[in-house]
Order: C-alpha cells, then sequence, then structure tokens
C-alpha cells in the first residue's frame, strides 16, 4: 500500500492518493503512486465518472427493462423480453419479422420473485429503476391475473373482476363532514404563500427550515380555522397538544384535499399544486425529523374500504352495473329516464342492503357505489370526446385518399405553422392513432394520477429545482408513471396497428418536469375536445333558424361542408407539430401531439368558422360546458 508524503507547497503529493489531473501535470509527481492508483488496478470505486456494478439479471426477467416478468421470448435475439420492451425493439426494420414463442407467467415465477427479494435484503437499490423489493414482488403477483378489459360490461352482463380492478384506483366520495375539513384545507392553501417561499434561489435560512416552518404555519391556520368553525372540536384537538400530537388530524385532511382532486381535476386548480409540493417535501426524512411527524397517509379508495370490511364480493355481483350506471338524457323521454333512476336506486338499496355487515354500514356502501359512479362520469365528460372525434374522423374522411380535394388531410412542413410533413393517408393515421392514446390515458386516468402521487411523494426520489425555460420547477424522475405510460402507448399501438411519428414520452425533464405536471397535461384534453364536440352538435339547431341556415349555406354551401372544414382545419393543424421554438419540443412526440393541439386552440378566433362556435354557445376552451 502506498502511503502519502509531505504536501507541497503548490497542494499536491508526492505520494498523494488522489488521482487528479494536477497530479500527473506536477513535475514533483510520483510516478510510481500513479501507475499504482487502485482505479488503474481495476480496485472498486465509487466516483462519479465510474460505471455501475453490473449486476446479473435474475431468471425470468425482461432483458431490456430488468424490473418486469419476461413474457415473450425472441428466437433471432435470444433473449427474454416483457411484452411492452418487445414492441418497442421489434416495432420497425428487419426485427419487425422475428419470430418469438409466449412465456408463461406461473406460480413458479412468483417463487423465483420472493427468493430475489430474500437476497437482496436490505442491499439499497437504485430508485430511478424503481427496484423496491416489496413493490417488485407485487408488481409479479399482480401480473398473473388478466388485466381488466378496456370496456365496461354491459348491464345484465357478467361483471367478473372488471370492478374489482377498477376499484383499487377509484377514491371514495367525500362525506358532508368530510367537506368541511376540505373548506378548511382550501382557505388554509389560497393563502399560503409556500412554493413562493420555498422554491426560490435566495439564499439564508437554511431550505430545511423554511419547508418546516411554513408546514408548520399552513397546519396552525388549519388549527385556527378549525377553532373558529367549531369551537368545541377544536379544543379538544388542540388544547395542550402539539402538532406531533395531532398527526393523524393533519394527515386526515391533507389526504381529503387530494382525495377530492383526483375525483374533480377541475377543482382546486391554484391550490393543489402547493398541497402536493409541501407534502413532496415533507416526505424528505431530514424534514421528517425536524416536523416530528408525517403529513402523508395512503389514498382512501373503494378497494380499500371494501377490502378492509370483507366485502369485495359485492363488486363481484352482478347487479352493481346497474347501481353505477351514468344515466342518459340526450334523446330520451322522461318516462324513459324515470325508469332507469328507479332501476337504479332499487339497485343500490339492494346491494347495500346485502353486503351490509358489522363494521360497514349501508351508507358506506352507498358512498363505495356513488364514488363508482363517479368514475363513470369523469369517464363521459373527458374519455367519451376522443371517441366521438374519432367516429367524425373515420364518418367524414376516407383512411387512404381524399374524398375532396378542399377537404384533405395532408400538410407540408413551414406551411400553415406545421412542423411536419404528412400526406393524406399519413396524417389521418397519425391523427387516429393520438386520439386513440389519449383515449386510453383518460379510460387508466385514475390509476396514473395513483401512480403520480406515488412518484411525487416517494421519500426515496429527490428532486432539483431548475429553470426549464418557463420559470423555475422540479424536476424530478417519476418510474411508476412513466411504466404506466409505456405501457399504455402499447396497447394504444397495438389496437391501431402502426405508428407514425416518435414514440419518446417526456417524463423528469425540461418538457414535463414532473408526474405533477403530466397529469395537469392530460386533464386537459376535454377542455380542447368538448367544446368541438359541442359545436358540432349544435350545428344541426342552428340550421333551423332561417337566418343563420342562411348564412351557413352562403359562407359554407351545407351544414355537412361546415362540419367538414371545422373537423379537416383540426385534424391538419391540431396535429401538425407546432406550437414549440424546435422539433424536440412539439413535433410528433406523445406530448407535442397535446402541444400542437392547444396551439390550435389559441388560433381558433382567426378561423373564419369562429363565428359558428360563437352562435353555438362557447366561450372558451377553458369554459364550462
Amino acid at each position: 500500500m502506498v502511503e502519502a508524503g509531505p504536501p507541497l507547497q503548490n497542494g499536491s503529493t508526492t505520494r498523494n492518493g488522489t488521482f487528479s489531473l494536477k497530479n500527473i501535470l506536477s513535475p514533483d509527481n510520483d510516478l510510481e503512486a500513479i501507475e499504482h492508483h487502485p482505479k488503474l488496478n481495476g480496485e472498486a470505486s465509487s466516483g462519479w465518472d465510474e460505471e455501475a456494478i453490473v449486476r446479473p439479471l435474475a431468471e425470468g426477467y425482461c432483458i431490456e427493462c430488468e424490473d418486469q416478468p419476461a413474457e415473450v421470448f425472441c428466437e433471432n435475439c435470444a433473449d427474454a423480453y416483457c411484452d411492452v420492451c418487445y414492441s418497442a425493439q421489434h416495432r420497425k426494420g428487419s426485427r419487425t419479422t422475428h419470430k418469438t414463442k409466449a412465456l408463461d407467467i406461473t406460480q413458479k415465477a412468483v417463487e423465483k420473485a420472493k427468493e430475489r427479494v430474500e437476497a437482496k435484503g436490505d442491499e439499497h437499490m437504485d430508485v430511478v429503476e424503481d427496484d423496491d423489493a416489496d413493490e417488485e414482488l407485487e408488481q409479479i403477483t399482480s401480473a398473473i391475473p388478466a388485466q381488466p378489459s378496456g370496456a365496461q360490461p354491459a348491464i345484465g352482463s357478467t361483471v367478473g373482476e372488471w370492478f374489482v380492478d377498477r376499484s383499487r384506483f377509484i377514491p371514495l366520495r367525500l362525506t358532508l363532514g368530510e367537506r368541511k375539513f376540505l373548506r378548511l384545507l382550501e382557505a388554509a392553501l389560497s393563502v399560503s404563500e409556500y412554493t413562493d417561499k420555498i422554491d426560490t434561489l435566495s439564499s439564508g435560512q437554511s431550505k430545511a427550515k423554511r419547508i418546516v416552518a411554513q408546514i408548520k404555519e399552513l397546519c396552525a391556520i388549519m388549527s385556527g380555522l378549525l377553532l373558529s368553525a367549531d369551537y368545541k372540536a377544536g379544543q379538544e384537538l388542540f388544547q395542550d397538544r402539539d402538532f406531533q400530537a395531532n398527526e393523524e388530524f393533519y394527515q386526515r385532511v391533507f389526504e381529503l384535499g387530494r382525495r377530492h382532486k383526483i375525483m374533480n381535476p377541475d377543482k382546486m386548480r391554484t391550490t393543489y399544486g402547493k398541497l402536493i409540493y409541501l407534502l413532496q417535501d415533507s416526505q424528505a426524512p431530514e424534514i421528517k425529523d425536524l416536523l416530528g411527524f408525517s403529513c402523508v397517509k395512503p389514498i382512501n379508495t373503494v378497494y380499500a374500504v371494501l377490502k378492509e370490511n370483507d366485502a369485495l364480493d359485492m363488486l363481484r355481483d352482478d347487479l352493481i352495473n346497474a347501481a353505477t350506471q351514468e344515466i342518459y338524457s340526450e334523446g330520451r323521454s322522461r318516462r324513459e329516464i324515470q325508469r332507469d333512476i328507479k332501476s337504479k336506486e332499487r339497485a343500490i338499496e339492494t346491494l347495500s342492503t346485502r353486503y351490509q355487515r358489522r363494521g360497514v354500514s349501508q351508507e358506506t356502501l352507498r358512498q363505495c357505489l356513488y364514488s363508482i359512479g363517479d368514475n363513470h362520469a369523469f369517464l363521459r365528460v373527458n374519455r367519451d370526446p376522443c371517441e366521438r372525434m374519432i367516429d367524425y374522423l373515420q364518418e367524414y374522411f376516407h383512411p387512404t385518399q381524399a374524398k375532396d380535394p378542399k377537404n384533405s388531410l395532408a400538410i407540408r412542413s413551414g406551411k400553415g405553422g406545421a412542423r411536419l410533413s404528412h400526406d393524406h393517408s399519413k396524417q389521418y393515421a397519425y391523427v387516429i392513432q393520438s386520439l386513440t392514446l389519449w383515449k386510453e390515458i383518460l379510460h387508466d386516468m385514475f390509476h396514473l394520477w395513483s401512480l403520480a402521487e406515488e412518484d411525487l411523494l416517494s421519500d426515496s426520489i429527490s428532486y432539483r429545482l431548475r429553470d426549464t425555460g418557463q420559470g423555475l420547477n422540479r424536476v424530478q424522475p417519476s418510474p411508476k408513471t412513466s411504466r404506466l405510460m409505456h405501457t399504455i402507448l402499447h396497447k394504444a399501438q397495438k389496437s391501431v396497428g402502426s405508428w407514425v411519428g416518435s414514440s419518446v414520452i417526456h417524463m423528469g425533464d425540461h418538457n414535463v418536469p414532473n408526474a405533477l405536471l403530466f397529469i395537469d397535461k392530460y386533464t386537459q384534453i376535454y377542455r380542447i375536445l368538448l367544446p368541438i364536440c359541442n359545436t358540432l352538435s349544435q350545428i344541426p339547431n342552428l340550421m333551423e333558424k332561417p337566418a343563420l341556415r342562411s348564412y351557413i349555406e352562403d359562407d359554407f354551401g351545407s351544414a355537412e361542408n361546415l362540419m367538414k372544414e371545422i373537423l379537416s382545419d383540426f385534424f391538419r393543424h391540431g396535429f401538425d407539430g407546432s406550437g414549440a421554438d424546435n422539433f424536440y419540443d412539439a413535433g410528433s412526440c406523445i406530448d407535442g401531439r397535446l402541444t400542437s393541439a392547444w396551439n390550435w386552440c389559441s388560433t381558433l378566433e382567426k378561423k373564419r368558422f369562429f363565428p359558428v362556435f360563437l352562435l353555438s354557445g362557447f366561450i372558451g376552451f377553458d369554459g364550462d360546458w
């Protein structure tokens, strides 16, 4: 072993163990010491420029992502892949001709996963790869049963496990008493300046101390509001007690806010970001030590409530379809609507009576059924406009050739702000796959939101405060959300057959800094599509008025021509790669498609059919429809 000699005036050493450019170029260097340096002799090192230690891949896992069970074996590559990674690696070129054979994920795979978990023990895992041992085992076991199909079972059919799997991510609807605490939380968050004081580059008091002070200030505000709203309850909670003693109360209030936002994405638009960033900071170990308590608890879901009370069989009862159906009024008589309402009420009462038991009341079971119904309402408002736009595309446009040159979907880079060049058939495929992807994302939005909160509130994944070009943002990896997004993308790619454009999903970079902004982007889809769908549906009503009929026929020829012009303009320039100052930020990537659609919305007032939107009741893409 080489010992370090006395330091010289230039700061180097004659036998310095430090391997640096300064030591090499120094005239007083010790070549023998450098030659026998540990880095040159293969000894372990943990410097920033060292490659990570390559661990052998566990048997039965995907060669590419290494954290999912292998589902197919490629005979040409001689490697095993999960379904998502195989499709991503074999999407183009000669690899599309590779032959595969399916691998069976059986109980044996679960046993191997258990062995792997036990072997890892307390070994530190890389957070970016999401290698938490318990969660890894859960992923394997959850992969064994078949995943629920996208379509909801029809009324009268066997529901199977569809509602059980769906309810895992459906938050429980707030009760009347919980809504009082929600108002306290919103009032406290509305006056809080949390992000203004924390997400800054100013020096002075340490960030950890600033975070603790702000969290305690918010808790104190909530305590004061509760005391003023209900003096007796406030006295019982806070008399001669500190923040740590009221941990359960603060966890409950914060959880109510998160649950309410997931079920109502259009609510808490200015306060939810503060809440999540506050809870994100509170999860850091040093903050927990200074606070003395944790602010986070799991979201209360329908599945969790029923499982705790051994009432999951209610979700397998075929009557649940009728108890949770959404009743439409469009194009139906009052008698039909009333009949469906009574049928739904009877189904709710029957189920709540049938599965009532000790620990779970009829009212709690009704809340669970109402919550599932709320999820159906969410899907109708958010997902169904995507399906309607797909129907319009298929009805008015041919997949391979334009019926009329005026309604061709072809676009050319540089013309009309477009950044892509597609002929009619390519643009048709590009639009239908984008709408299909949006539909799949919104169908699984509650699942995505659940994983996004897990990523954001993880105590092992830190963030960096960085100027992304849109101000200071918290840049944080989101491994769980990203994994599900790749699964959804793979599902969309399989459903449309081919894929046009890039498959890049931005997450944890300057385009989409973290999972919160990712969720915020995709909850806006209905704000784009719903006004367009509503305007198109109102055109027949406008044609019934003589003056408006004359205007439409003089300017557009007919109602059908007007609808085609609106649709063709949106399908061309709402999906043309525009909306950013470079191709990487917009273009044809997964997030760039949504950027282009928002860019089209900003130019609507310049379109010649804009008066038709106003006549149909349009007040803006951020309005109430």
